[in-house]
């Protein structure tokens, strides 16, 4: 999964197959403003899982 744009917020995920860990790193206007961090199984993480902690970041930001 690639970067998200809403509302002129990118967020951009990423993750270690290895510590089974992952962040979707916040950016607004190119200025870095959060690390949302998140953990899975398996050798991804489920996209849904990703959308997941956008919307809730969007709902608790009202974005």
């Amino acid at each position: 999964m690639g970067a998200v744009e809403r509302n002129g917020y990118r967020f951009e995920p990423e993750y270690s197959v290895i510590s089974q860990d992952g962040a979707v790193h916040v950016y607004r206007k190119g200025e870095f403003l959060e690390e949302l961090k998140f953990s899975f199984s398996g050798t991804s993480p489920d996209p849904g899982q990703i959308e997941q902690v956008i919307d809730e970041y969007c709902e608790t930001h009202g974005i």
